[in-house]
């Protein structure tokens, strides 16, 4: 990237929430130069689809699987978008079977948990291809540049210009800036990228914006709850003890038997060859910190199939799974915000030129896809105008 480059706006991440941003701006300002930076290797996030390099033909939605939309305050902005990524086909409702595992084990429907709330949707492909469709509406996709596998380590804002540094050492520049990550704000970052000044601080030195001091104040005390994904890829004779034919099947712990398994979710993902993936959520700290400390990752992988063998020995839809199934394990660093959210007053400083969104502010859907989608519209409806 040439530092003499200088784009209209530069977002921070490749989540939903930025997506749904950037697809609504450009709309809007289809003149202005735009880059998205992200981390990853593709879209999506936290909602993002592992294509498996090593497992041919295999995708597996590692982070949330669908959408859970409330919407119990019905605010008209979030209802229309919704309705627009269904009547686009983006989205469907999911109508997937959601069961409680009991103490014994036992089945029970049910119809609300944080993971079930509201209407839930699904993707008519795999998440991340969700993002990218959001981005590819009205065919804006060509009008972004987009760097991958870029992690940005330093923040400078000199004369209404913003001037981002990546752990590469590649140069960004410009005129605006919007953050759906939190990373570069959050004391977190300290640890993760081995700074020893928060980047935005650093960038705006304290008592120089009231709005951007009350930010990070809020973010001092926001935390994030860890999470270990694995994904298991079945054998190819791998099926259900019943008929169920749908593309996915939830299974939520209670938490006496989170505490004694360790997992906190298990989804079944049907994939197009008719396989069934299997993906298993833990936040289990216990658990975490034994991954961390394995000295031979195979073993533990084992103790996780024990596992789930044992949680689901006398289960009727579930078979057990032999000790010859692949698995790979995704570590997220900080998989859904907690605590205190940040309020929707501050998400933009005219006077730095920085925006922000994410499912870390205020509102029903705090933590989730929702928060993420309708703080994105929101900053876009404030800042559509004033961005020159």
């Amino acid at each position: 990237m040439k530092s003499d480059v200088t784009y209209d706006l530069l977002i921070i991440g490749g989540g939903i929430s930025a997506c749904v941003f950037a697809s609504k701006y450009l709309k809007n300002n289809i003149t202005k130069k735009i880059a998205l930076i992200e981390i990853g290797r593709g879209l999506g996030g936290r909602s993002s689809t592992r294509i498996s390099k090593r497992f041919k033909g295999w995708k597996l939605n590692h982070g949330s699987p669908n959408l859970n939309i409330t919407n119990s305050n019905n605010n008209p902005l979030l209802k229309s978008y919704i309705d627009e990524l269904i009547d686009n086909k983006f989205i469907k409702i999911d109508d997937s079977e959601i069961f409680f595992l009991n103490e014994d084990s036992n089945l029970e429907i049910i119809k609300k948990s944080e993971f079930s709330c509201g209407v839930n949707y699904i993707s008519l492909d795999s998440m991340s291809e969700l993002s990218k469709k959001i981005i590819d509406s009205n065919n804006l996709k060509e009008k972004i540049d987009f760097f991958f596998e870029t992690l940005i380590v330093d923040m400078k804002f000199n004369d209404k210009e913003w001037l981002l540094t990546s752990k590469n050492g590649d140069k960004f520049k410009s005129k605006y800036l919007i953050c759906s990550t939190n990373l570069l704000l959050h004391k977190r970052s300290l640890k993760i990228l081995n700074l020893n000044q928060i980047p935005l601080r650093k960038a705006i030195p304290i008592n120089n914006d009231k709005k951007i001091d009350l930010l990070l104040n809020f973010l001092e005390a926001q935390t994030f709850i860890p999470r270990l994904t694995f994904l298991i890829h079945t054998n190819e004779n791998y099926s259900y003890k019943d008929y169920y034919s749908k593309k996915q099947r939830y299974f939520i712990l209670k938490n006496n038997l989170e505490k004694k398994y360790r997992f906190e979710r298990i989804i079944f993902q049907r994939q197009d060859n008719h396989k069934l993936g299997i993906v298993v959520h833990s936040k289990n700290v216990e658990l975490i910190n034994s991954y961390i400390s394995a000295k031979d990752e195979e073993v533990f992988k084992q103790k996780i199939i024990t596992n789930f063998n044992k949680l689901f020995e006398e289960n009727s839809v579930v078979h057990k799974l032999t000790f010859d199934e692949k698995i790979s394990i995704m570590k997220w660093r900080a998989s859904q915000p907690s605590g205190i959210a940040v309020p929707l007053s501050l998400q933009f400083s005219g006077k730095y030129r920085i925006g922000f969104c994410g499912d870390w502010f205020e509102g029903e859907g705090f933590g989730r896809i929702e928060g993420s989608i309708l703080s994105a519209l929101i900053l876009e409806n404030k800042i559509k105008d004033l961005i020159k």
